[in-house]
């Protein structure tokens, strides 16, 4: 029913932003082409309240609604920036869609209309500020602006300082998407400000580890896994299990890659330790149920190497896989972009953030780091010229961050060569070696 309609939280969130990595990693015409222009017309068309859009119907040649909705248009614009155009600046770097993404955040907190003690803030509602404070986090140290730690010290303070902290004070916990954004928002900041504020983490520590503590004490099953939603006052919980377990997992491990509390780390490495053995078959419903579960595994085993966790990874891959058509198409809505970022975040993890251009549907690429040693594998069935481009640092590169906690919707890093160090190719095939420095790997090491 949504054809002719292109709105900010599904068609550009969830859908458009990975068909343009998609683009960028297979058809590099088609991204510079295509795929820029509906940035601009997206821009063009959508942007109503400064820059931030609005649901636009093709049929209509206007807009979905006769009047703008503040709150309608503040959830858009947030969805829009964490969920597409935040992941195609963990890959992409400064782009125009990043210039798009500052673009709609600044515009969202110019018209921020919730009065608190601590400031005006965009909403109640805990999706949208746990959006907000990931994308707030993740601007401060990308741009070194100084208004984006304090618009999320606002939030920070309205939850851990005040009258709604996500356990102490909320009835329901959401775990699941639409909700868990506020855990790993907070969680975000709380790593922010131990590296930018001190004295700000010193107010956040107590209520951040309360927040991590009740929720591993009454929000998770006897594998791990963590229920779709709890009351953190009682205990009580929904009988199911969330798809995105491993996007709270990814907030309570960011607080232990700060403060060293142990019990965060192992409780990650006891959610991956189950997924093959207990978790198995579990039905998650949907592709991208599974896209959210399998992404969960992946960024987590990115730090903690359990080999079970990737048996499990490599046999459920397949049930996301599964329900696409020869058309490509794999549900036919807006969900099926989340599949396709977590196909290239398994395809990175497979090539060890190595990538061959131009892509072919003929070209097989594998990569295995042992020790310090990277074994690439290269073919095609029929005669190929390209380039083999090694990973950056990203994470240091592109968002300046402190250190490279687990975060939503990223691209983990796998092997990476940074600006100042270099490389010892050899080539078993042509039975050659050669030196390559960082920028050089970057672009590019040309092979036949």
């Amino acid at each position: 029913q949504s054809r002719d309609i292109w709105n900010p939280q599904d068609a550009a969130d969830d859908n458009y932003p990975f068909m343009v990595l998609t683009a960028y990693l297979t058809d590099r015409e088609l991204f510079s082409g295509r795929m820029q222009t509906m940035l601009e017309t997206e821009t063009r068309l959508t942007s109503r309240l400064g820059a931030i859009p609005d649901a636009w119907s093709f049929s209509k040649r206007g807009f979905v609604q006769a009047e703008p909705q503040l709150g309608v248009l503040i959830f858009g614009g947030s969805e829009y920036v964490k969920d597409g155009l935040l992941p195609l600046t963990e890959f992409l770097g400064p782009s125009p869609w990043l210039d798009r993404l500052i673009a709609i955040e600044d515009a969202i907190w110019q018209n921020a209309p919730l009065e608190t003690p601590w400031g005006t803030i965009p909403s109640d509602n805990v999706e949208i500020n746990g959006e907000q404070l990931q994308v707030l986090s993740r601007l401060y140290w990308l741009t070194g602006d100084k208004k984006y730690l304090d618009w999320a010290k606002r939030l920070g303070d309205y939850y851990l300082l005040g009258p709604h902290h996500p356990t102490k004070h909320i009835q329901s916990l959401r775990l699941r998407d639409h909700g868990c954004e506020i855990v790993s928002g907070l969680c975000e900041l709380y790593v922010a400000v131990s590296y930018a504020d001190r004295a700000k983490a010193d107010q956040y520590r107590e209520p951040i580890h309360t927040m991590c503590d009740r929720i591993l004490e009454v929000g998770r099953d006897s594998r791990g896994m963590l229920y779709n939603s709890i009351n953190p006052q009682t205990g009580e919980h929904d009988p199911n299990i969330c798809d995105t377990w491993g996007y709270n997992y990814n907030g309570i491990y960011s607080v232990y890659l700060v403060d060293k509390k142990s019990e965060y780390r192992e409780a990650v490495r006891f959610a991956l330790s189950q997924l093959n053995e207990h978790v198995g078959d579990y039905h998650w419903g949907s592709a991208d149920e599974y896209a959210d579960s399998i992404e969960s595994a992946i960024t987590l085993y990115n730090r903690e190497r359990i080999p079970s966790a990737a048996t499990w990874i490599d046999r459920k891959i397949h049930d996301m896989w599964r329900p696409q058509q020869p058309s490509g198409i794999i549900e036919g809505w807006h969900g099926d972009g989340n599949v396709a970022r977590t196909g290239i975040m398994y395809a990175f993890w497979k090539t060890q953030g190595l990538r061959a251009e131009p892509w072919r549907e003929d070209l097989c690429l594998g990569a295995v780091l042992d020790e310090d040693k990277l074994y690439v594998s290269l073919s095609a069935s029929r005669p190929w010229e390209g380039r083999l481009i090694f990973d950056r640092p990203r994470h240091r590169d592109y968002f300046h961050l402190p250190i490279d906690y687990p975060r939503i919707n990223q691209f983990p890093e796998w092997f990476t060569v940074g600006e100042n160090e270099s490389l010892q190719i050899v080539n078993r095939t042509q039975g050659t070696t050669t030196q390559v420095q960082g920028e050089e790997a970057w672009r590019g090491l040309p092979l036949q």
